[in-house]
């Protein structure tokens, strides 16, 4: 049985992308492949003479994730697109991969130089103008959390609904719907209840625990997840209008 060896990996600036291991196994799976089929095809078709099937099995696992070349490697031995493989983009860079798209091809959409696109992605700061903000979002398929994600307005938002959870939600209406502008009553509807979640997780604790709460402690995972939270309510009040 072959191990799992792979050459060193040269330094690179980006991080992969995140992979989707559930995806590959199921889109592996359905096309009638074991790894050992996945594996021959990533050595005899794509220049990656190392793969082995236990390789590909330890990231349909989630033991190992793929390097870029290894992810577009394999969507071509699966037949789907990167995207496909790829988890819930993060960045800016994550995006514009899973639309499989080159950065010229936004950069040219967006009415940016290339160079002043590359340089975004790679420092993370968005600093398109509005018009740009919202062709980015058309060419990309960007929801609402995502714009806020990619632009770096996202700490911001965090803060104003930790804010909001701990003190006066009714006086962070407005300061929220200016980073995201939602339908007013919605977005009441939805602090308000985070504030309310908030409340019951400290009462919950205090109850347990007898005493102040400690770095361990529901009320602190809900403000540290506090953005997740949000876009929850979110699209469960959306849902339900």
């Amino acid at each position: 049985m072959w191990a799992v060896r792979r050459p060193p990996l040269r330094y690179d600036r980006h991080p992969p992308p995140p992979f989707n291991a559930p995806a590959a196994r199921r889109l592996r799976a359905a096309l009638g492949l074991d790894p050992d089929h996945v594996a021959h095809a990533l050595r005899a078709s794509y220049d990656l003479p190392y793969v082995t099937p236990a390789l590909v099995a330890a990231w349909e696992r989630g033991n190992a994730s793929p390097s870029l070349p290894e992810l577009t490697a394999l969507a071509g031995a699966l037949w789907c697109s990167p995207g496909e493989l790829i988890g819930r983009p993060r960045t800016l860079r994550e995006h514009r991969m899973a639309r499989g798209l080159a950065p010229e091809d936004v950069a040219h959409t967006v009415g940016l130089e290339l160079h002043a696109y590359l340089r975004m992605e790679e420092t993370g700061q968005w600093r398109g103008t509005e018009r740009q903000t919202a062709a980015l979002t058309r060419v990309l398929g960007l929801s609402l959390a995502d714009v806020l994600a990619v632009t770096g307005r996202e700490e911001r938002l965090a803060e104003l609904l930790r804010n909001a959870v701990t003190t006066r939600w009714q006086a962070y209406v407005r300061p929220v719907s200016k980073l995201a502008p939602l339908d007013r009553r919605l977005l009441e509807e939805v602090l308000h209840g985070l504030h309310q979640d908030y409340q019951a997780h400290m009462a919950a604790t205090l109850t347990w625990g007898g005493g102040p709460p400690d770095a361990s402690d529901p009320g602190r995972d809900f403000l540290t997840h506090v953005v997740d939270h949000f876009w929850t309510a979110v699209a469960a009040g959306c849902g339900s209008a």
